[in-house]
């Protein structure tokens, strides 16, 4: 084809629009339009046509910008998305990394609980999550906050979170809080294009590639556990952890939305959350709440534990409790 017989820009959006019109009387959001769009046209023609209307980011390829939903890959589909985001990590980051896909134990549905009486206020939880889950370094990022709370208080609004004396103060006690992991939760309901979801084993989790960064659920969550990604993440090449699940720790992209995911690359293999493996105190106790011989079970039965903010009907799968 010839430069003259190159279709206008005019051409190219009308394109573009009879591509868009046998979706729209679904109830499409923006993204799914747009990648129903691309579909219709091809790449090259859906990269032109969409220029007058909307520009993909620069540091967003198009092959990323039309990734499907995570449900929706087949596992071919997940290969080369893994070995895309393996070869982009190398190049940005300088470090060779493994992405994976655990998928949920059949029968198992995960439980965390701490105890109040233990936890002291020292931090190792906050600083494991940093380097295990890949957080931006230009900032002081985890998924744990510890509140510095007044003892004989329940209110986490006084709960200070950037105290820096010597811990613990005898007036004081620490509560960590995190994704409480909850079975009816908010920030999934208000997610306008189900970037989030609860999988079977309790855990919430995001297809970060499919968030667009609008932050409803961070507005959504009583419990203040969902972080937003102000900025592209920068991690030393020799801090970057290798081991990574794609729906959990691997290095987000730069406006999208992330939260604590029970460690899942570590225990749908067996293994236990960094944070309850960091803990010096012992106050953090992990387990299947469909086992009645686990750890998680024994708390329940045997002490008298509370979630927090439990007149909401959240339903966490977080537990609180003291020895007395």
């Amino acid at each position: 084809m010839s430069v003259d017989d190159q279709p206008s820009p005019e051409q190219q959006t009308g394109d573009f629009y009879e591509a868009l019109l046998p979706i729209l009387n679904q109830p499409p959001t923006r993204r799914t339009a747009l990648k129903a769009a691309g579909a219709a046209l091809g790449l090259a023609a859906f990269g032109k046509a969409i220029s007058p209307l909307w520009s993909i980011p620069e540091n967003v390829s198009t092959d990323e910008f039309l990734q499907q939903h995570y449900k929706e890959l087949t596992d071919e589909d997940k290969r080369k998305v893994f070995e895309r985001l393996e070869a982009e990590t190398k190049e940005l980051h300088g470090a060779s990394v493994t992405i994976s896909d655990p998928k949920p134990i059949p029968g198992v549905r995960y439980g965390y609980a701490i105890n109040l009486s233990k936890c002291n206020g020292n931090g190792a939880c906050m600083e494991a999550c940093n380097k295990e889950n890949n957080h931006h370094r230009g900032v002081d990022q985890s998924y744990i906050r510890v509140l510095e709370m007044s003892k004989g208080s329940m209110d986490m609004e006084e709960g200070n979170t950037t105290y820096d004396h010597t811990v613990p103060q005898d007036d004081k006690y620490y509560m960590p809080v995190q994704c409480q992991q909850c079975d009816n939760p908010p920030c999934v309901t208000v997610c306008p294009v189900e970037a989030t979801w609860k999988e079977d084993d309790g855990i919430v989790v995001v297809d970060y590639n499919w968030c667009i960064g609008c932050r409803y659920c961070e507005a959504a969550c009583p419990y203040h556990a969902r972080r937003f990604n102000w900025e592209e993440p920068e991690i030393p090449s020799d801090e970057v952890n290798p081991d990574q699940g794609y729906l959990s720790n691997r290095i987000r992209p730069q406006g999208t939305m992330e939260k604590c995911h029970f460690c899942l690359h570590r225990t749908r293999e067996g293994r236990l959350p960094a944070c309850l493996e960091a803990c010096p105190t012992g106050a953090r106790m992990f387990g299947d709440l469909n086992d009645p011989d686990s750890d998680i079970n024994w708390v329940l039965k045997n002490k008298r534990v509370f979630v927090l903010k439990e007149d909401l009907g959240t339903q966490p799968s977080f537990f609180y409790f003291f020895d007395s």
